[in-house]
């Protein structure tokens, strides 16, 4: 079976390279992925393939193998992309302004939309049922996974276990690395709003400076974090915006301020939250001025099942070659993936799609992320032979 996966993804990769270029230049927003999704609808109805829309924009097929109540796998992918102007100069550049695929949802959409072509054409040959999950959302609060989840999809029928791949440019492609236990981490958005009377820059004495305050509180919330945690409890916290003031000569009366918390131990994260508030507030009102502040809890730490992504590991190695497979190092990153994966065991894996001799080595989330397209052979096969054997 294996070589005849490997000869399918690769008879199929031209085919499946055009559907990630056609997805690239038509990138939507979270939960705006209405184009993608009819996309995806019409693909899977030229092959025959049964689904249902959840979440108004997921799409959720079923693929029945023999025996079909064996074993039932889950496979998912994202669909979303990035508030980005893209840089790069090709001809699937993307076609909407300010819009891009930078975080390679194209291409996990792909991957996905490809294992279920093979899936269908290769059902007679394995055992148990296939669900694939193509969701909207991923970089959004409060994650496209969380509303799919509520709308059922690990329901009717309910999956033993999840896969996800993730592109990742810092591997060559060709390449797959996997970890067992905690691999990403929580991610909470903060908000605050620092409020006082304003006033001319030349009597602040009249006022309570809010552009110093502000800078207080930025390098202050750096401290409380950093001396109330372990230092060997993983954690970041980054205020990553300053907005307040348009002229030289006026003190402000508001100034806003945004950041991120990310950790990978739920009472530690909860506890830092508190922190951040008692000590914003505390800052604020002594220095003359009010505070209001928010945090919008976001997606837990990504936790992987020890014996699944053990598993999955030793399968990707008879699939990829030992050589080609490698441990996933810890990271601060975020994903909603974890919502699964804090419900039925789950392996999210990474997917290596840089060339460095090529000069593909942009990261996500950058202008000019791209990936060298042989990982969409590699990606489809791997997902297929997950889905048939884990």
């Amino acid at each position: 079976m294996i070589s005849r996966i490997k000869t399918m993804a690769k008879a199929y990769a031209d085919e499946f390279i055009a559907v990630r270029h056609h997805l690239h230049a038509h990138p939507e927003l979270s939960f705006e992925e209405r184009e993608t999704s009819a996309f995806i609808q019409e693909k899977l109805s030229s092959w025959g393939i049964t689904f249902e829309v959840m979440a108004e924009t997921g799409v959720v097929a079923l693929i029945k193998g023999k025996n079909p109540d064996k074993k039932i796998v889950a496979l998912r992918a994202d669909m979303d992309a990035l508030p980005i102007q893209e840089e790069n100069k090709v001809s699937y550049c993307s076609t909407k302004p300010g819009i891009m695929h930078a975080c390679g949802h194209d291409v996990h959409t792909s991957c996905l939309l490809g294992a279920a072509k093979m899936l269908n054409e290769t059902k007679e040959d394995w055992e148990g049922t296939v669900k694939l999950i193509f969701q909207p959302g991923e970089e959004k609060n409060p994650g496209g996974a969380s509303l799919m989840i509520k709308a059922g999809v690990l329901e009717n029928p309910a999956p033993q276990k999840v896969y996800a791949l993730h592109v990742h440019p810092g591997m060559e492609a060709g390449t797959f690395s996997f970890r067992g236990g905690m691999v990403m981490a929580s991610a909470d958005e903060i908000y605050i709003t620092i409020k006082c009377k304003g006033g001319h820059a030349a009597a602040p004495h009249l006022t309570a400076d809010s552009i110093l305050i502000a800078s207080h509180l930025v390098i202050s919330l750096q401290q409380i974090i950093s001396r109330n945690n372990n230092p060997f409890n993983p954690s970041v916290l980054s205020i990553t915006a300053i907005n307040g003031g348009n002229v030289t000569n006026v003190i402000p009366s508001e100034v806003k301020l945004m950041g991120t918390f990310r950790a990978m131990n739920e009472e530690w994260r909860f506890a830092a939250h508190e922190l951040i508030k008692k000590h914003t507030h505390e800052l604020v009102t002594m220095m003359g001025a009010e505070a209001e502040i928010k945090i919008d809890v976001g997606y837990p730490f990504v936790l992987n099942d020890e014996q699944v992504s053990a598993e999955a590991r030793k399968l990707a190695e008879v699939y990829a070659g030992v050589e080609n497979v490698s441990e996933t190092e810890l990271r601060m990153g975020a994903e909603d993936f974890a919502y699964y994966s804090h419900r039925i065991p789950g392996c999210f894996f990474r997917l290596g799609a840089g060339n460095k001799a090529k000069g593909i080595t942009s990261n996500v989330h950058t202008p000019t992320f791209d990936i060298d397209e042989s990982a969409i052979e590699h990606g489809i096969g791997m997902m297929v032979w997950l889905a048939i054997n884990g």
